[in-house]
């Protein structure tokens, strides 16, 4: 199993690598914790952070339904910081660094750590609206080609996990994770675990030191711990496993024992199901909406140049909202998909208040500015 799963987990740090460097996308619309983040802001303003879309939902729900299956799986097959981490630890075997040792108690309470940091994070990027974690982000470090936006302080904490992950084993995931700290409430009943048959154990406790997660797989007879990753390691090492001394099962009175074709379907279908769904049903990351519907709606839709985030959007809203002779009357519904060039957005007016004549004048013609005493040319541009 150990090959098959470091070749997905090489296929997803590859297919990164080639998102971000190669085709220059943005890989922060595809971050599970994004979604997290984002949450509030959603819900409350019908708006999302620059840079996030909703996709980070699709994904965030993909992930927490893998959790709800497989525990922290997506941990240990996708994740590139819990990859390069578990790789890094590797490399540190090979070069005989000697494994600090952390006694049980400490890596418990350590442990705790991700939900104050998970509560400082949300928190704050709620308070500010902007994703104020990203100064810090070793991930970002990794997917944001070096741009001018990740600071010295991303450098560093990324610096600092590769030292302490030459040394010990998925430290970060194991005690820093905000994003482990969510998937924990749905990982702690995964319906999948690990079941150690005791007449065919020799209590030699090999699974124990072969798990990454540090977990006491010896001491239990069904490992029901959150931070399991369903890497089959305890499996694999295990010198019983062909007598069935450790299987990775589903519940019920017959315990079936879960493949590994199985599991890793699972894990693909549970990242490529929301992946598909993202494009399939692309839901509006910018509403705004004015006055009641009447009983006769039009709808258009247009391909805007300029709309590059929230605040551009915001923008656009306000051209729409003028008070001047330009002023759009009547219901007004706009949804946008800021962040691609141009951009999609849907506009549901009155017609027989307005026209779409009137929508495009209000969207590209100078509005003035009574801060300046000025007009002020819009930063947009309709295609087609």
């Amino acid at each position: 199993m150990r090959k098959k799963r470091r070749s997905i987990q090489l296929a997803f740090l590859t297919l990164t690598i080639i998102g971000v460097f190669v085709v220059r996308g943005n890989a922060e619309r595809w971050c599970p914790f994004g979604g997290v983040e984002a949450a509030y802001l959603y819900l409350a303003d019908d708006d999302l952070i620059c840079s996030l879309a909703v996709s980070n939902f699709y994904i965030l729900a993909g992930v927490l339904v893998l959790a709800s299956l497989l525990r922290r799986a997506f941990c240990g097959y996708i994740c590139p910081i819990g990859t390069l981490s578990e790789w890094l630890r590797g490399i540190g075997k090979r070069c005989r660094v000697r494994e600090l040792p952390v006694p049980q108690r400490v890596d418990q309470l350590l442990s705790l750590l991700k939900y104050p940091v998970l509560v400082v994070i949300v928190w704050a990027t709620w308070r500010a609206g902007e994703l104020v974690f990203r100064a810090y982000d070793p991930c970002y470090a990794l997917i944001g080609r070096h741009g001018e936006d990740i600071t010295f302080w991303a450098y560093l904490i990324s610096g600092l996990i590769v030292v302490a992950s030459l040394m010990l084993t998925l430290p970060f995931c194991r005690w820093l994770c905000p994003l482990a700290a969510v998937l924990t409430p749905f990982a702690r009943w995964g319906l999948a675990r690990i079941r150690r048959e005791p007449s065919a154990c020799n209590s030699c406790a090999v699974c124990a030191r072969a798990c990454p997660m540090k977990i006491p797989v010896d001491r239990l007879v069904t490992v029901t711990p959150a931070r399991c990753t369903a890497c089959l390691e305890c499996a694999d090492a295990c010198p019983q496993r062909a007598k069935g001394a450790l299987v990775l099962s589903l519940p019920g009175p017959r315990r079936r024992t879960l493949t590994h074709a199985a599991l890793i379907g699972i894990v693909l279908a549970c990242v490529g199901v929301p992946v598909a769904a993202a494009y399939a049903f692309p839901l509006p990351s910018f509403v705004r909406t004015r006055g009641e519907p009447p009983q006769t709606l039009a709808t258009v839709e247009l391909r805007v140049h300029g709309v590059s985030c929230r605040d551009r959007a915001r923008q656009l809203v306000e051209l729409l909202y003028r008070d001047d002779d330009l002023e759009i009357p009547g219901y007004l519904r706009i949804e946008a998909w800021p962040g691609q060039d141009p951009a999609r957005v849907l506009i549901r007016y009155d017609p027989a208040l307005t026209d779409l004549e009137a929508i495009r004048k209000a969207i590209v013609s100078p509005v003035f500015d009574m801060s300046s005493r000025s007009f002020r040319t819009p930063p947009f541009r309709i295609a087609d």
